[in-house]
């Protein structure tokens, strides 16, 4: 498919993803192209930008095409001399091998994400990404009507699994080392297009009004129709590749597959609004700050 601003557009997931071909993001995109690729990211969720070899600068650059940056992380550190770019380390025991929306845990979290492959492994080392809106319509009608009306609170402290090393364990301090809880609709309103989709994933740990064992049998019946595998895209990296992913209505998950090979990504994320539910209500902070040190949607 060849778009009318010329670039190629080939679909790689039955629900879920596209590859954008014919784009070079290093060079000045003209905004009639960002308006097509945003709208493409809208319809496809995840794209994918092959062999562009970006640094850091060209990476921001691309993000902010699309809004205003946050920092790179509430709680954990930058690149060094970057403070809106989050290194994805494997050897600093950042494995994100859950599934999750990036930062729900505070009251706004980004628009979009984009990453960018710099060190991949020879096997595994993939990612994957649900489409959370193709969730929702899969649910039967009576579990939609429920989760219309349900509110989760999500936070980054919980009950994680023991980390596998000392870095890993002191990642995780730093990761909770400021606690946030947000509550936001389990059904959100995508803001762009109006779809509704699960917002869910591992942040998520209760639901409003119900106990801990009813929470849980809960979210993981609505987390498992997220992840059933005609709603996923795999994206298979190679160094310089580029994605970019819609946080509003999708989940990822990078499986630890890949032992002790090196894997570093680079991650910046747009900035985004406060999630809206189907009856129009917005989302709140329930513990800590508005998190405005980390996105100016806060303000």
């Amino acid at each position: 498919m060849t778009t009318g601003t010329g670039f190629g557009l080939r679909r790689i997931g039955g629900r879920i993803g596209a590859e954008i071909l014919g784009v070079d993001l290093g060079t000045d995109l003209a905004p009639a192209l960002v308006t097509e690729i945003n709208s493409a990211l809208l319809e496809h969720k995840a794209l994918v930008f092959r062999d562009q070899h970006l640094d850091d600068a060209g990476q921001l650059r691309f993000a902010a095409l699309f809004g205003e940056l946050t920092t790179a992380h509430p709680t954990v550190s930058s690149v060094k001399g970057q403070p809106r770019v989050l290194p994805v380390d494997g050897d600093e025991g950042i494995r994100a091998n859950q599934w999750h929306t990036d930062v729900t845990f505070v009251r706004t979290p980004p628009k979009a994400s984009t990453l960018r492959a710099i060190v991949v492994p020879p096997y595994g080392g993939n990612t994957l990404i649900a489409n959370a809106g193709a969730a929702y319509r899969d649910l039967p009608e009576p579990l939609r009507e429920l989760a219309d009306k349900l509110w989760a609170v999500h936070t980054n402290d919980y009950d994680y699994a023991a980390p596998r090393s000392e870095k890993a364990a002191e990642y995780r301090r730093r990761f909770v080392s400021r606690k946030y809880r947000s509550a936001h609709p389990v059904v959100r309103v995508h803001p762009e297009t109006g779809e509704r989709g699960l917002f869910i994933g591992g942040f998520a740990q209760s639901l409003v009004g119900l106990g801990p064992s009813d929470s849980r049998d809960l979210l993981r019946l609505f987390q498992s129709y997220v992840t059933r595998p005609e709603n996923i895209v795999r994206v298979a990296w190679n160094p310089g590749d580029v994605v970019l992913f819609d946080n509003r209505i999708t989940q990822h998950y990078a499986p630890d597959d890949y032992g002790d090979l090196p894997r570093l990504l680079h991650r910046v994320t747009v900035a985004g609004d406060v999630p809206v539910g189907v009856d129009g209500t917005l989302s709140h902070v329930v513990e800590g700050d508005d998190a405005s040190h980390y996105t100016p949607a806060a303000a």
